[in-house]
């Protein structure tokens, strides 16, 4: 059976709703179990499912969010909104997203679904039902009763629509859903999380926040775009659901740097990414590796810890420093302590204002969105066409390895021969793909090597105004230069420019060398074929964040 298939099964009933735009139905219309929130057009409905609807096929794709081809009547049941017996409930239409995960609740499957136009929420109805024969009609009866009085539009203050300007941070909460932390601590996390979310106002322009569940297996709640609004977000975290398990803390930091901040997944280039961790008690995993990797991707971890480990406890305590190896820097900023689960709402304040401490976000900055590459590329006779592109295609692997943008990581090249032409400058393109295609329209030039004239040349015309411990430049060259190149290359070092020599066929390993920054050794590459220089790509790139780091 195809996708499509299983994405748009037939009805039998093409339901069409329309009503003044803005207003919220208060009668429950009567609906078939296969109607779809695509066939209702007011944004806020209530509705009245037949009974028997987990019976036949319906087709539920997402979780807590639904995607708007998924059946209204199966949606509310995997909900736990329904029972088999049907009723009323209501359907609130929001937004497209991308990634509807699948699970399994009240005897229904829901479906992965990577993005749709328009989703659906769910929440109870609040109006008195229509009673349901056993024939099920499509459209609502006349109602006998005195006129509905106009319902207000729900009020959001319009300070919130936008958000908190001065916290424009990506946030992921990890949570403590483990089976030490119990239900009614649960609880007392979600009124705390709640707290913190109405703190910080998010808003499409100011913070965005996302949702992890620490247990046995990490499990995505929501991601940092489904609920830019406070409103919506309070609701999803009040719908979360305890599951039990183990406190596998470090899976669930590391599930979290692996997948969460990706563009695909909503994160916003160019806004700080914070991961605030909620631990109850102790973790039952290593946090270090995990933690780690976080650093490494640009994400400041902040641990709150609750109701730490008694004296008598910390023989059970797999690793005693877990707090100090979590964090983003163990310097007190990125660890908070709260003695108790019931005792939270002094602690919200102090954390929204650490969340949200732009200059405080030490990790933010990494090799990977922070660096300035140049690239000299030898355009000699002895290259040729064919091994230039080669060259090119090398290039392009080490800029493909970095978040190039107009906020992030910056690639500029020169080409040379006797003479240098400067091909494009560390401004002069904003993204990865036009880098990358910029890269590939260099024209051979073909000529003579005067590789220390061009060392001088792009000091002076590629790094200029740039500040030091991160300006990084390859030299690649197949031969011998007619100029010194050792003069040239301590100057560009005392500027704060890192160089990387790669040689090829007939270049002199002592040119190499004296090109090279210290230790000549991790600073200089060599070898006999062009079609050998791809395996240099993963060697460079960590030269690059090691020396990055260690600047920095």
């Amino acid at each position: 059976m195809s996708q499509l298939s299983v994405l748009l099964p037939l009805t039998g009933l093409l339901l069409l709703i329309s009503s003044t735009s803005g207003s919220e139905s208060s009668v429950a219309l009567p609906v078939i179990c296969g109607t779809r929130g695509t066939d209702l057009m007011e944004d806020s409905l209530v509705v009245l499912c037949p009974p028997d609807c987990t019976q036949g096929r319906v087709s539920v794709f997402g979780t807590s969010v639904y995607a708007s081809i998924s059946s209204v009547c199966g949606a509310a049941v995997h909900r736990g909104l329904l029972g088999p017996s049907g009723g009323s409930v209501r359907v609130n239409r929001l937004h497209g997203q991308q990634n509807y995960m699948s699970s399994f609740a009240h005897g229904i499957q829901s479906q992965v679904l990577s993005r749709w136009t328009a989703s659906f929420s769910l929440t109870e109805a609040v109006s008195v039902p229509l009673e349901l024969t056993s024939e099920t009609i499509a459209t609502a009866l006349p109602v006998a009763a005195k006129p509905a009085k106009k319902l207000k539009k729900p009020s959001v203050k319009k300070v919130l629509k936008g958000g908190n300007k001065d916290c424009p941070m990506d946030i992921a909460m990890v949570i403590d859903s483990s089976k030490n932390i119990g239900q009614r601590r649960f609880n007392l996390q979600k009124n705390l999380i709640s707290k913190l979310v109405a703190m910080l106002k998010v808003g499409p322009t100011g913070p965005h926040v996302g949702l992890i569940q620490a247990s046995d297996s990490p499990r995505t709640e929501f991601l940092l775009t489904n609920y830019t609004q406070p409103k919506e977000l309070l609701f999803a975290i009040k719908e979360l659901a305890y599951l039990g398990g183990d406190t596998n803390t470090g899976k669930a930091i590391m599930h979290t740097a692996e997948t969460f901040f990706s563009q695909e997944n909503g994160a916003r280039r160019g806004h700080p990414r914070v991961m605030m961790v909620l631990v109850d008690g102790w973790p039952s995993d290593d946090l270090e590796q995990a933690a780690m990797l976080a650093r490494e991707s640009g994400i400041n971890v902040f641990l709150v810890s609750v109701a730490r480990p008694a004296a008598d406890e910390l023989a059970m305590v797999r690793d005693k420093d877990f707090m100090t190896k979590a964090v983003c820097k163990d310097n007190g900023f990125f660890s908070y302590l709260i003695t108790s689960w019931f005792s939270t709402t002094k602690h919200v304040k102090p954390l929204a204002q650490k969340l949200c401490s732009l200059d405080s976000l030490l990790c933010s900055k990494t090799c990977y969105n922070s660096v300035n590459i140049g690239f000299l590329i030898d355009g000699s006779s002895s290259v040729g066409h064919s091994n230039f592109q080669l060259v090119l295609d090398f290039l392009g692997g080490i800029a493909r390895s970095f978040e190039i943008s107009d906020v992030g990581a910056r690639v500029g090249a020169v080409q040379f021969t006797y003479d240098q032409r400067l091909e494009f400058g560390l401004f002069d393109h904003s993204d990865k793909e036009e880098t990358m295609n910029a890269l590939q329209r260099i024209h051979y030039m073909s000529g003579g090597t005067a590789t220390g004239a061009a060392i001088s040349y792009t000091t002076q015309n590629l790094f200029r105004r740039m500040g030091p411990g991160r300006n990084f430049l390859i030299v690649v060259t197949d031969g011998q230069s007619y100029d010194d190149v050792r003069l040239p290359a301590i100057a560009a070092q005392k500027q704060g420019i890192t160089v990387y020599s790669v040689g090829v066929a007939w270049a002199p390993l002592e040119d190499l060398k004296s090109m090279s920054s210290e230790p000549k050794d991790s600073h200089t590459f060599f070898t006999r074929e062009f079609t050998g220089l791809a395996e240099f790509i993963p060697q460079l790139v960590r030269g690059i964040c090691r020396d990055f780091t260690e600047n920095n």
